[in-house]
């Protein structure tokens, strides 16, 4: 189902630092202004899929939706660009619904250190020698230790970034389950993961974290030296991206399986 009823008139813009990004930014301003965020009915986004997931945080406390236009490479939480019919294609773009991870990490000197992550939250090493991990699911340990160059916990949205990378599956978008990834696992060496309900609270140990240091990173946003980390979904902060009929994340999804 289309998110508006009619097609949304007053339009918030961003834009990466890019030549292209911003020149688009200029031409597509003069053509239907710029809202500000507080009377804004949507959000454009111009850039990479880098950017989409700095604009979500950016606006995450307005409930606005995003719709966002690739000016960069990959794009896959992106539409085409296009300047022509903008205000059409967002009265015909259907929202997709996620639910950030929330990360808690706490440092050597006791600091607590607090973020979201709409694709994953990653534990890599911080040194030259691999990092050892302990596992624990809702309480109940489940790993004891984990010699790895890291893990991530990922959720449906990112299983196709870093998740992928790392040999992690690709989740169907309403699938509620969260990829637990481990990153070039030495032992258990044949242990890949874990499919974990949405629900699930993970808790990593680090071990040894005086030799083998570790840092925590939600999207793109990192921690050094953590002794811990637990994440959870957060139902409370519901990002809306918006994508054009038959491109949405369901389809992305899909389509990767089969590339």
């Amino acid at each position: 189902m289309p998110q508006f009823a009619t097609p949304p008139k007053r339009i918030a813009f961003r834009a990466s630092a890019t030549e292209f990004a911003q020149a688009a930014l200029a031409r597509l301003v003069a053509i239907h202004g710029d809202a500000p965020l507080d009377t804004a009915d949507v959000v454009v986004a111009l850039g990479g899929d880098g950017f989409m997931l700095q604009t979500l945080h950016d606006i995450e406390t307005t409930g606005l939706p995003v719709y966002g236009m690739n000016c960069g490479t990959v794009g896959f939480l992106l539409n085409e660009f296009a300047e022509a019919g903008l205000v059409e294609r967002l009265g015909r773009a259907e929202a997709e619904p996620i639910n950030p991870l929330a990360m808690r990490a706490v440092t050597r000197d006791g600091t607590v250190h607090d973020a979201l992550a709409i694709n994953e939250v990653s534990l890599l090493r911080a040194g030259p020698q691999a990092a050892k991990l302990r596992i624990s699911v809702d309480g109940k340990l489940r790993l004891e230790e984990l010699v790895c160059d890291g893990a991530l916990l990922a959720t449906p949205a990112g299983s196709t970034a870093y998740n992928y990378s790392a040999h992690g599956p690709i989740l169907p978008i309403r699938s509620e389950v969260l990829a637990l990834t481990a990153i070039a696992a030495f032992r258990p060496r044949r242990w890949r993961g874990a499919l974990l309900p949405k629900t699930a609270v993970v808790r990593f140990d680090v071990l040894e974290f005086d030799k083998r240091p570790v840092m925590a990173d939600a999207d793109s946003r990192s921690v050094r030296d953590v002794i811990s980390v637990e994440i959870r979904s957060e139902p409370a902060i519901t990002h809306r991206i918006l994508f054009d009929p038959g491109h949405g994340l369901e389809e992305r999804l899909t389509r990767e399986q089969f590339a």
